[in-house]
């Protein structure tokens, strides 16, 4: 397993971290665990440390997931281990405080390598943060205890609000959406190296694409990787990213990400000519003129009557038409409306609550702006469906 710098934490991140969000008993925290889910998770640790991943990363919102890791840690050695959990915000930073204490607790450890506020998805949240006796002054005074020795945030926002967690170099390192699919944080990645943070990339494979059961257009078209694959490569092309994570189910979950990583210099010509090759597929079939600018002069969800999010709605009718990723469109679709400041906004369907001239009086400033409400409800058949919650509880 190759290393890279996690910024000024100064840790030797392996290029592969073990996401510790699938082999869990239950989403629900304190649920009684089971013999088979204990084994199993025994097992995928010991795969994880045979290939040299020594990053583990979990959260609170994980379900049984800290309470079965704390029950494996004391087995190991600590000192080889680099530890994260993420606890979400409050309004009181007592309550945070004593979250986080619980989870050092339950993972039954003396201290936390990396502790991230989950969820900075707003420029309101983040402000709440930064008060003066908010998230992140609890946070700093942890690590004054020795509790915790690194402190950062993750986001699913875009750049501008995830670049304003950034700038106020309150934190050591960030995790952060980046995959070939949706390439918008580069800048907000950038600009964390610049001031020498940490960069850990949210879930590459399920956000990515849901690249484990990807159709088979993108299988054709990302050859001869996997589109798992090339995703991992894509995004470790960056320098400024130090790793990204596999959330494995079971042992061998790790094996494909290992073998591309161990391989990334044989296959470095391929990934670019891949990413060209879907770069000009989308342009081909939604036309260059489209693929290029459609995104120019939208309005943001909250400005848009309905609340419609019309640039997710666009982007994702993108995916399914260009990559045959329907049931990935479909999924993120059916999330709008459902997850609150992880998914804001409103799926199309709420085109039928809008006046027409006043969805073309926000869309005026778009070169599209007589195709749009047409491809919004072309969206709406084609991705409705049930609504989908979001996994967690924070």
């Amino acid at each position: 397993m190759k290393h890279r710098r996690f910024g000024r934490t100064e840790l030797e991140m392996p290029l592969i971290s073990f996401g510790c969000m699938r082999f869990q008993t239950s989403w629900e925290r304190g649920a009684k665990v089971t013999k088979e889910s204990q084994a199993n998770l025994e097992r995928i640790v010991a795969h994880a440390l045979a290939l040299g991943i020594n990053h583990f990363e979990t959260a609170r919102g994980y379900g049984t997931s800290e309470e079965q890791l704390g029950r494996v840690l004391p087995h190991l050695d600590r000192k080889q281990i680099i530890l994260q959990t993420k606890v979400k915000p409050y309004p009181n930073e007592k309550d945070f405080v004593r979250d986080v204490r619980d989870s050092i607790k339950t993972l039954n450890v003396d201290c936390l390598d990396l502790l991230a506020v989950h969820g900075l998805n707003n420029n309101k949240l983040v402000d709440a943060a930064l008060a003066p006796n908010g998230t992140v002054a609890a946070m700093q005074k942890l690590r004054e205890d020795g509790l915790v020795r690194h402190i950062g945030f993750s986001s699913h926002a875009g750049p501008d609000v995830i670049t304003r967690a950034v700038e106020s170099d309150a934190f050591d390192y960030m995790n952060l959406w980046y995959t070939y699919i949706y390439q918008d944080n580069l800048r907000a990645i950038k600009e964390a190296h610049a001031r020498d943070m940490g960069v850990f990339v949210i879930s590459p494979n399920d956000k990515g694409g849901k690249l484990y059961a990807p159709p088979h257009k993108l299988v054709r078209l990302t050859q001869p990787l996997s589109p798992m694959q090339f995703n991992d490569l894509f995004i470790l092309a960056q320098p400024e990213i130090q790793t990204i994570p596999c959330g494995a189910a079971q042992p061998a979950d790790f094996d494909p990400h290992v073998e591309a990583v161990t391989r990334a210099a044989e296959h470095a010509a391929d990934v670019k000519r891949i990413a060209a090759g879907l770069d000009a597929e989308l342009a081909a079939v939604l036309g260059a003129d489209w693929a290029t600018h459609y995104r120019d002069g939208l309005p943001r969800w909250h400005e848009t009557p309905g609340q419609i999010n019309i640039a997710t709605v666009l982007w994702l009718w993108n995916l399914a038409r260009a990559f045959d990723m329907t049931d990935y469109a479909r999924m993120r679709y059916n999330l709008l409306g459902n997850g609150s400041h992880w998914f804001p906004g409103e799926k199309a369907d709420k085109l039928n609550e809008v006046e027409p001239a006043e969805l073309q009086k926000v869309l005026a400033e778009s070169p599209f702006a007589d195709r749009i409400p047409d491809i919004l409800r072309e969206a709406d058949a084609m991705l409705a469906g049930e609504e989908v919650r979001r996994l967690g509880r924070d």
